[in-house]
């Protein structure tokens, strides 16, 4: 039987679930969807990760990142397009991916041989230059938040590589970059261009004869087990720009996104401390495999690699601008007229 008392239990019991209702839909967690193509154990997929669980704590539950390591949404060529679009919110993408975007500037940091060290480095991603960089982003509806570093990259094929003319007619796998197009060209290679994820296949199949890696993504991909020689050239740098959809950024609550830029800075921190422990004990491991052998070139080699290079600054002058090749001189120290 339905009494008064019952009947009141019913109607506060349904207002108080009408009243929660709002506040347990607002405290559901906002999604990042973080998007990559290389595999979780890399320094970007464990800065990923790191960035992750800093963002689940610094907002004490508010946002939650989804990590989606080694293509698994997105390859090479879809997931910019994807960000623009709004269906995944933060990638990590080389920066040779800005360039079909039309900004071009970021092939500034394919330039072989431009940073002599992660110090010289640090001071474009880090300074001025690389903040000057990011806010081109603005215009194609990307917000850029932070440069990760992968590492310095060595050439990787079945032929011995120590002078330009060892490369000469080697099909050499490239990301898509008219700078490592001229790269490989100024060194008698043929340039393939083709996606992260379909590298092992074509090394394998003979479809490539060769490559150019930081020593974390060659042996995380196994690349090491069907190339005989690995060649420690450190003729190129291969970095990451942490982007996010800008609309998507700009509309977080403020304190939210001053907390993932508090977490974003500290995975940055530990994302570039990891890629170099990383890609020194990549080279070890490889090492050991017995697999490839490690050549590691004399000075004289190096230099010789280094001026055989050094043309393609010359020649990418007009696509990248002047000044920008300027800034980053005059910052780093590097100065052509000296080799």
């Amino acid at each position: 039987m339905t009494t008064p008392t019952t009947t009141r239990r019913t109607a506060l019991a349904a207002t108080a679930i009408a009243l929660s209702a709002p506040r347990a839909w607002a405290q559901a967690p906002i999604v990042i969807k973080l998007s990559h193509v290389v595999a979780a154990d890399t320094p970007k997929g464990k800065g990923s990760e790191f960035f992750a669980k800093r963002a689940a704590e610094l907002t004490k539950g508010k946002v939650k990142v989804e990590v989606y390591p080694n293509s698994q949404l997105y390859k090479d060529k879809e997931e910019m397009e994807a960000l623009q679009l709004g269906s995944v919110q933060m990638l990590a993408p080389s920066l040779s991916k800005f360039a079909p975007l039309g900004v071009k500037e970021f092939e500034i940091f394919d330039f072989p041989y431009i940073f002599d060290s992660y110090d010289d480095l640090h001071k474009i991603t880090q300074g001025p230059v690389g903040k000057s960089l990011m806010a081109k982003l603005d215009a194609k509806g990307i917000s850029g938040l932070a440069f990760w570093d992968n590492g310095f990259k060595s050439f990787s094929s079945n032929r011995k590589m120590a002078k330009p003319e060892d490369m000469k007619g080697l099909k050499m796998r490239i990301q898509s970059s008219k700078v490592l197009e001229a790269q490989m060209r100024a060194l008698g290679a043929i340039p393939q261009v083709l996606a992260f994820g379909e590298v092992y296949q074509a090394l394998q199949t003979g479809v490539v004869d060769g490559t150019e890696n930081p020593h974390s993504n060659l042996y995380t991909q196994k690349m090491h087990e069907v190339q005989k020689f690995v060649t420690v050239s450190d003729h190129g740098y291969l970095g990451y720009a942490v982007i996010t959809n800008k609309k998507f950024w700009d509309g977080l609550p403020a304190d939210v996104r001053g907390q993932l830029e508090q977490a974003l800075k500290e995975a940055t921190d530990y994302a570039n401390k990891i890629a170099r422990e990383e890609n020194e004990a990549a080279l070890e491991h490889v090492k050991k495999s017995g697999k490839s052998q490690v050549v590691v070139l004399t000075p004289q080699e190096r230099l010789g690699l280094k001026k055989a290079m050094l043309k393609v600054h010359k020649e990418m002058e007009s696509r990248i601008g002047k000044e920008v090749i300027d800034a980053v001189y005059k910052e780093t120290g590097f100065d052509p007229a000296k080799l």
